[in-house]
């Protein structure tokens, strides 16, 4: 027994299928069945049913089946411990980033990680939190960082950085005279919105949700598929909205939008990294992530 097998077992009998999980595993079927077979000879037991319809854990197969689990954490926790140590590391990997994060976190701590690993080639997408969810599960990412948890049932989901969403309004906005507001009465003016799908706007939403307001009752003037947009529409006056402070640093600065805080409700945030659960990470990825969650 090896802990190959049992990662091969543990994603066939999570995947219900020998071709679903060898495509995951990037092997061939005959060669993931061998796998299977070799760790049912040597417990001397059936671990898997097999039909025409669906594989399925014998009563075996549900005994070992936690501990094919155990071993892919603990495998994950070793590679967490281990990747402060790893200094020579080197390769390339694929993530896809959500706006905010790729627009305006990222960018800051791309340069001093790349000085402590310079052998590692970071490739990355930026794109919202659905196209995301769909490159991994393709293989055409290694992992992502979105703005807000999800529910998917072949995703491991892990927090690495927080943020928090503010008011952000044109300076020649009524609400830009004052630095805090009541929710009720921002909801009175009409809203620039980032598009459904977006970790941003889900944030936004679920928030509001909790605070006792249906979000269609937000006054929505148009839905943008980029921070950059929003910022452009509020600026020019078309409405408020909701961002992080480190996207409209330069806006502040300059004077053309307003920072305000809303009272007694706060938008704070985690930005979570996704991959497969069926997928162990590089262990330049983890020290990538790592990294990241050292940041402040």
């Amino acid at each position: 027994m090896n802990f190959h097998q049992l990662h091969i077992f543990h994603t066939v009998a999570e995947r219900g299928s020998f071709s679903s999980a060898a495509q995951v595993l990037h092997m061939t079927q005959p060669a993931v069945t061998m796998q299977v077979q070799a760790l049912e000879d040597y417990f001397g037991t059936k671990l898997l049913i097999r039909s025409t319809k669906k594989i399925e854990l014998s009563e075996s197969g549900k005994t070992l089946f936690p501990y094919a689990q155990k071993s892919i954490d603990i495998a994950r926790e070793a590679d967490v411990a281990m990747s402060s140590f790893a200094h020579k590391l080197e390769g390339r990997l694929q993530l896809g980033a959500s706006l905010t994060i790729g627009e305006y976190a990222l960018p800051r701590l791309l340069g001093p990680f790349g000085q402590q690993y310079p052998q590692i080639n970071i490739m990355m997408k930026v794109m919202n939190t659905t196209q995301i969810i769909e490159e991994i599960c393709k293989h055409q990412l290694n992992f992502g960082l979105i703005e807000a948890p999800i529910q998917h049932p072949d995703m491991v989901i892990d927090p690495v950085m927080q943020d928090e969403l503010k008011l952000i309004v044109p300076t020649a906005h009524p609400l830009a005279e004052k630095d805090e507001v009541n929710l009720e009465e921002v909801l009175h003016y009409p809203f620039v919105l980032r598009e459904q799908g977006s970790g941003t706007r889900q944030v936004m939403e679920d928030q509001l949700v909790l605070q006792g307001y249906n979000p269609g009752d937000i006054k929505a003037v148009m839905e943008l598929g980029s921070t950059g947009a929003v910022k452009s529409a509020v600026e020019a006056g078309l409405g408020i909205t909701m961002l992080s402070p480190s996207s409209v640093k330069h806006e502040t600065a300059l004077g053309l939008v307003k920072i305000i805080d809303i009272r007694d409700v706060e938008f704070k945030r985690k930005f979570y990294a996704i991959h497969l659960k069926s997928t162990l990470l590089p262990i330049s990825a983890v020290t990538f992530l790592s990294f990241l969650r050292q940041q402040k």
